[in-house]
């Protein structure tokens, strides 16, 4: 049974930091590339940056030079560096196992509250 645990998550300053992690079991964490995901209410969830196996890397235009997304393999972890936060960063973020249909398995999310 696949489970991705996300942690990292609170309340943040705007202008702070946050680092989020999601640990992963009951798959070949290696084999898969991941993302990270958000929500907002009302809003639809969005890709907020992805990894691939390989370690290659892409953002969301938002999330560019704010953002790091990086994966220790041998932790079945999948990070994200979130660096000067704005009140509109506050969502739900998900940690998600991608493959070539799209997201294979989500994790519960983790609320990220930024306040101004």
């Amino acid at each position: 049974q696949v489970q991705l645990v996300e942690s990292g998550g609170g309340l943040v300053q705007a202008g702070g930091s946050l680092r989020l992690s999601c640990e992963a079991s009951g798959l070949s964490f290696g084999s898969y590339p991941m993302g990270w995901y958000r929500q907002a209410p009302g809003k639809q969830r969005e890709l907020v940056a992805g990894i691939t196996s390989g370690g290659s890397t892409n953002y969301a235009d938002s999330a560019k030079g704010r953002f790091t997304i990086s994966r220790d393999n041998a932790k079945n972890t999948v990070y994200l560096q979130m660096n000067s936060l704005k009140s509109e960063d506050t969502c739900v973020y998900y940690c998600a196992v991608r493959w070539q249909f799209g997201v294979k398995y989500w994790g519960q999310g983790t609320q990220v509250t930024v306040s101004s």
